[in-house]
């Protein structure tokens, strides 16, 4: 999935076998603010409140764990280990494997909402078969909201973010570093590292992943295209990264 001239491997261990730390470093309750300004925007994009959502990328399922509150819910993600995490933190919602550019299930939905898993979509053809996929399981007068980690307009080079997070013996201090080697192509990269002391005992952990980078310009020309009556806004409640609300008409 990365471009030939950057030679970088994508590894995405935080979805694979480091995925039981997901829950210490970005806890549900951290989610709650932005889930309860997404079903008020989802509400607001439409007539009908809607009733059933369609998650694509849902990941663990901490913003699930809010939503489900007010809708009913399938939860669709790549990554068997999150949706294990998803599956026990919210027995409730329906949680299925897929891959959010080719799934396709035989239901529509009121509502479809896509995280920032759509920024591991490293090129206009992948995020354009994102978008259709979207709208092909939305009903007449749905909504999608599509929530951007990064455009051309926002990205910031080798911006650095660092936490300490902790649960019962375990202490995580988080590293974050943004970096796109290459201006010229589509694809920066995410380099993660994890200082994991359980009791007195220190590991370190690395990990790197591979997202894709497009103007808001590309984004708002490919839901267009697809047929989506298109608003850009933000989110209150998160960096002032920008976010998509998308009607189908």
């Amino acid at each position: 999935m990365c471009s030939a001239e950057s030679g970088l491997k994508d590894q995405r261990r935080l979805y694979g076998d480091l995925a039981w730390l997901w829950p210490i470093i970005s806890p549900p309750e951290a989610y709650i603010k932005e889930a309860e300004e997404l079903r008020r925007l989802f509400c607001e994009a439409t007539s009908n409140p809607p009733k059933t959502l369609l998650h694509f990328g849902c990941g663990g399922g901490h913003t699930d764990h809010t939503l489900k509150n007010y809708f009913q819910i399938t939860g669709v993600d790549i990554s068997i280990e999150m949706l294990s995490l998803a599956k026990h933190l919210n027995p409730e919602v329906d949680y299925m494997p897929g891959d959010m550019r080719t799934l396709r299930l035989t239901r529509t939905f009121d509502a479809v909402l896509i995280g920032d898993s759509i920024n591991y979509m490293l090129t206009q053809d992948d995020l354009h078969s994102v978008m259709r996929t979207a709208y092909g399981h939305l009903k007449a007068d749905g909504v999608l909201i599509l929530l951007v980690e990064q455009t051309i307009e926002t990205f910031e080079q080798n911006r650095t973010f660092c936490a300490n997070y902790s649960r019962g013996n375990t202490e995580v201090i988080f590293l974050e570093n943004l970096f796109d080697a290459d201006p010229s192509d589509s694809v920066y990269e995410m380099t993660f590292v994890y200082l994991i002391r359980e009791g007195k005992k220190l590991r370190i952990e690395t990990d790197r992943h591979l997202s894709g980078l497009f103007g808001k310009e590309v984004w708002r020309d490919l839901l267009e295209r697809t047929g989506f009556e298109v608003r850009e806004s933000v989110l209150a409640s998160g960096d002032g990264c920008p976010l998509f609300v998308c009607r189908k008409y």
